[in-house]
Order: C-alpha cells, then structure tokens, then sequence
C-alpha cells in the first residue's frame, strides 16, 4: 500500500537497539488486518548502533507504507513528537518494538474508539515470555503485589482507566495536549495521559485490543528498567504537584522509612543509647518481616496460577521490582531540576543510567 496524503491512521513507533525484537514486531505490524484502511508507518529510530536500523531499511524496500526518521536525541518521547509531526493520518497509533500484535489489533483500536469516544484507548498488558527468567518475571508483572493493583496489569478489565499501554488517539487531541513531554526519558506516556485526565479526558481500555509486551530476561535488565521508571516518575510528580495514583509513592516510601531506621540503629549505636539501638533494630525488623510476609503470600499465589517451579525466584524478583523502583524514586527526589546544567559527577552517573 502506498503512503499518500489521504492516510486515514499513522502509527508511530520510537525505538533504539531492538534487534533482539524488530524483526518479531514488524512482522505482526505488517499483517494487521485493516479492513481497507489507508495507513502510514512512522519509525523514529534513536540512532541503532545494533542493526536495527538495517532491518528498518530492508523493511522499508518491501512496505512503501513504512517511512524510517532519524531521532537524533535518542528518547522516546522525542522519537514519537517527531513521527507525530510528519505523521499525516487523522488516527494516530503508538506501537512499540519490544511488542507484537494482534492482527486486529489496529482494527479494534478504531472501534473502540468510536464505540467509547473516549479520547484514548487500549489494551491491557500482556506479556510474552521465553525462559524461565522472563517467564518469572512476566508472572511477577501481573501479580497485584507488584503493580499495587494498576487496571492495565488486569487482562480481563474493561472500561476507564487512569493509563493504558501505548494508545491510540485522533491527532487532534495529541495536538491539544501538546504531545508529549521531551524533557522526560521515560514515563512519557503516563505524563500525557495525566494531562489529558486533568483536563476532563477519557481513557477506556478494552480486552478486544490484544498485544503481548516482551518483558526482560534478567533481574539486572529488570532492575536497570525500573530504576529509570522510578526515577522519571518524580519528574511528572514535580510537574503536576500530585502523582497520577498513590501507588506510586509506595515503593519509594518504604525503602526510604527503612534506611532512616538503619541510619536510626547506626546513629543510637555510636552514640551509645542501647534502647533506642533497640527500637530501631525491632521497628526495621518488623518492616521487613511484613514485606517478606506479603511477598511470600503473592509469590504463592502468583506460582498457584503460573507454575510452582517459579515459586523459588518470585520473592527476588518482586524485591527487584520494588526496590529499584524505590531507589530510582529517592534518586529522583535528590536530584531536583536546578541542578540539570551544573556538570558534577553525581549527574553524569544519574543521567547514564537513567537514559
């Protein structure tokens, strides 16, 4: 199909260093089923040292449809501004490379759409795994105690939601938002479906809109990925003086009551107060046998739906999980925004492992 001026939907990808993925997403990209829908695709590529780009390429001979941009500042939330802004459907879908699709899944972004009015609407996250790390991990994902209950970790719910995975909007309301936020490294997506609820918007997420997101097969890669959302999210909590749900704060929080009792038992002890050494030691004692209680009772629950032979890591990987999150979360609040031209060590350790 040709790209023309008339195209009714763009999709909008920003990727970076995806071969792993790329060729998996394409694929499924490339055999939705329109309908007789006019479409363009959009790629935003973050400078791929890895092959990606020479898959894009390659891509690009066989699908006239498939325009590959440059995106020279490397985060995605300047990668999708630069696809929106060439983009010429009056639809706009995001899609990302570290996700396959459903072959209706353009098609039922559109009727949901309509059907709903809403001004966003999605999916929920699903996930697909390979190995046992990534298949643990994935279990982990959808397991309450991980996501504090967030509707998009549920497959089976329908109806208004605070975010869902990626979206898909008409380009108008993208325009009226002001699309999305390039000071942000990630959490991007959350930030503008913050705004578009405080400013009286709709988000409807429907189990007709199927995609499996690939999640990461390593406790490191995993650590790594929610340290960056944790540190972002101070970001959009800065912008807007309130975070989008209380969840949020919860991670953060508890990691930072039990390094304040740490400190407590440390400081009692130097000094000598055997009795408050004592109350702190029993207070941090008493924290972390709360969590191990509750992470133990979801890993249970969690290996009873998926398999007991993840049983084993569960509770390791929840603590990955929370606790990067929780630590990205302090860092974040440490490293407030006056400080982002001043060129100290502390900020260039922060800036390469958050980006």
């Amino acid at each position: 199909m040709q790209r023309s001026e008339s195209a009714h939907i763009s999709v909008i990808v920003a990727c970076r260093n995806e071969i792993a993925y790329i060729h998996n997403f394409l694929d499924s990209l490339f055999w939705q089923d329109m309908g007789g829908g006019k479409i363009e695709v959009l790629i935003a590529d973050g400078m791929s040292g890895d092959g990606t780009r020479q898959v894009l390429e390659r891509y690009r001979r066989n699908f006239p449809t498939l325009l590959v941009i440059d995106n020279p500042d490397k985060i995605t939330s300047a990668g999708l501004n630069a696809a929106i802004h060439a983009a010429r459907g009056e639809i706009i879908i995001r899609m990302d490379a570290h996700t396959e699709y459903a072959p209706d899944y353009i098609r039922r972004c559109l009727e949901v759409l309509n059907e709903t009015n809403a001004d966003n609407v999605g999916g929920p996250a699903l996930t697909r795994a390979s190995g046992y790390m990534a298949h643990a991990i994935a279990l982990a994902y959808h397991a309450r105690f991980t996501c504090g209950g967030a509707k998009f970790h549920d497959p089976e719910y329908e109806g208004y939601v605070d975010t869902v995975p990626y979206g898909c909007w008409r380009k108008s309301t993208l325009e009226r938002l002001g699309l999305f936020d390039e000071g942000l490294s990630r959490n991007q997506d959350d930030e503008l479906n913050l705004r578009l609820v405080s400013t009286g918007g709709k988000i409807w997420q429907s189990p007709k809109i199927v995609s499996w997101y690939r999640p990461r097969a390593s406790l490191t890669a995993l650590f790594h990925q929610y340290l960056q959302y944790g540190f972002w999210k101070v970001s959009v909590i800065r912008k807007h003086g309130k975070p989008a749900s209380w969840r949020h704060l919860v991670p953060g929080a508890c990691l930072l009551i039990g390094v304040v009792l740490l400190l407590g038992a440390a400081g009692a002890s130097v000094s000598g107060s055997a009795w408050w050494e004592s109350v702190f030691i029993t207070a941090c004692a008493v924290l972390a046998g709360m969590y191990f209680a509750a992470s133990a009772g979801a890993a249970f629950f969690a290996a009873r739906r998926g398999g007991w032979r993840f049983l084993p890591i569960l509770q390791i990987i929840f603590a990955t999980y929370h606790l990067s999150y929780g630590l990205g979360f302090l860092l974040g609040l440490a490293y407030h925004p006056s400080t982002e031209n001043r060129p100290t060590r502390i900020r260039q350790v922060l800036t390469a492992i958050t980006r």
